[in-house]
């Protein structure tokens, strides 16, 4: 699977790691991916996801229910 939040988007960055000799080399720096249980009251389940630790303190703080219609209307969920 891709290395992507699926609620906030989150992907991949690309940078250089530099030596003491400023020396640059391509880098890859990766989103804090979980992946993670979440249940939906209102339809009586549980959904996994793979979110970025970001991504779970959104949630901890708006709830499941809000941050899902939110990710669908910006077209980063499809469930």
């Amino acid at each position: 699977m891709a290395r992507v939040c699926e609620i906030t988007g989150k992907r991949p960055q690309v940078g250089n790691n530099v030596s003491h000799a400023n020396n640059k080399t391509k880098r890859r720096f990766l989103p804090n991916l979980q992946k993670k249980r979440f249940f939906i009251p209102e339809e009586n389940k549980w959904i996994t996801l793979k979110v970025s630790t970001k991504a779970i303190k959104t949630i901890n703080k708006n709830g499941i229910t809000a941050v899902l219609k939110e990710a669908r209307a910006n077209g980063n969920l499809v469930l």
